[in-house]
């Protein structure tokens, strides 16, 4: 009898609650499952951002072709400080010279903010870097600081002179001649 009182002390003693220990390694654990969470959560969101990039390079080009056919030449970039690229961020709008007729709100990263980062668009003369005279001038559009990715970018087109390849400086880009 003796012995079975103190077996149920001691069974009682143990339902009381739980052990420093046994609270700590649950804290732990539920530490470890929230960091993969909200990793996780951080990367999903890059890829929608990304997404939203890629969506608006889209929606810039119509409107560079649009321009092209009303005006017979791409717009001319406005130097937003970045050797001249026409830059397109929350710092820095996009496209001021040329863009406003088709489209009125051009779209900016959402993310990016110094001069040099985010959607970058300029137009270049006939013949430079390289490229033939013949095809006449050509613009270049790009993003930089892509999210979900290295450089290049898998849905990246590319584009390139024989001396100068602006895949190398842009995670996505494209461009066009003015004549084909």
């Amino acid at each position: 009898m003796f012995l079975l009182n103190k077996s149920k002390k001691i069974i009682e003693k143990h339902n009381q609650g739980f052990t420093l220990i046994e609270v700590l390694f649950v804290i732990g654990i539920i530490s470890i499952l929230s960091a993969v969470i909200l990793t996780n959560l951080h990367d999903a969101r890059g890829f929608g951002r990304d997404a939203k990039r890629l969506i608006d390079m889209k929606e810039i080009q119509n409107a560079l072709e649009f321009y092209y056919d009303t005006n017979g030449r791409y717009p001319s970039s406005d130097t937003d400080g970045c050797g001249g690229w026409d830059i397109g961020n929350q710092s820095y709008p996009f496209i001021r010279n040329g863009l406003v007729e088709s489209m009125p709100n051009p779209p900016e990263d959402a993310v990016a903010t110094g001069n040099c980062s985010g959607y970058r668009y300029y137009r270049y003369s006939a013949g430079s870097s390289g490229c033939p005279v013949s095809k006449g001038a050509f613009y270049v559009l790009g993003v930089t600081d892509m999210e979900s990715s290295a450089r290049p970018h898998s849905q990246s087109v590319g584009w390139s002179c024989p001396s100068r390849n602006w895949q190398n400086e842009m995670d996505w880009v494209t461009g066009r001649f003015e004549r084909p």
